[in-house]
């Protein structure tokens, strides 16, 4: 199995991690939670809005919930923020979307981390590779991505 990109670049920080390979295509969020082993909870997705022309945000977050867009304003302090369309996601991250990690990123990019990712132990998240999802601990997350603030940002918190 060729490892995936994000996994390449957690073994270059020495990021504890392993990679999990779906069998059949995924079709839905509990498919892969069930897969994995694991509750929707623990799959966190990685969102890319961009709120200013050229300038995008990657917001990380845990299970279904959606984003409060009112929160996310008042964040990055923009009055109008709109998800990337799949474009943008393949130009600024370097994956295509249902794939997309904040780990091996083409670009570098401001990342928000939902405290809903924190609250598990074991979480997992886009490898950058479709069928492939990396597994670790929401602990080297936080490690990795030191820069990234906590935030609260769904909608039921």
């Amino acid at each position: 199995m060729e490892k995936p990109p994000a996994s390449i670049a957690l073994e270059k920080l020495n990021i504890p991690h392993r990679v999990f390979k779906h069998e059949k295509p995924l079709l839905s969020f509990e498919q892969a939670a069930a897969e994995r082993n694991q509750r929707p909870e623990q799959i966190v997705r990685s969102i890319l809005f961009q709120i200013r022309s050229e300038e995008f945000v990657m917001v990380l977050v845990a299970g279904r919930e959606q984003v409060d867009w009112r929160r996310l304003r008042q964040l990055v302090r923009r009055s109008r923020v709109r998800m990337a369309t799949e474009e943008e996601v393949l130009e600024v991250t370097g994956y295509r979307v249902g794939t997309v990690s904040p780990f091996g990123l083409k670009n570098q990019v401001r990342v928000l981390i939902d405290e809903s990712v924190l609250r598990e132990e074991e979480v997992s998240l886009g490898s950058g590779a479709r069928q492939m999802a990396i597994v670790m601990k929401s602990a080297d997350i936080r490690r990795v991505l030191s820069e990234s603030e906590i935030v609260s940002l769904l909608e039921s918190a």
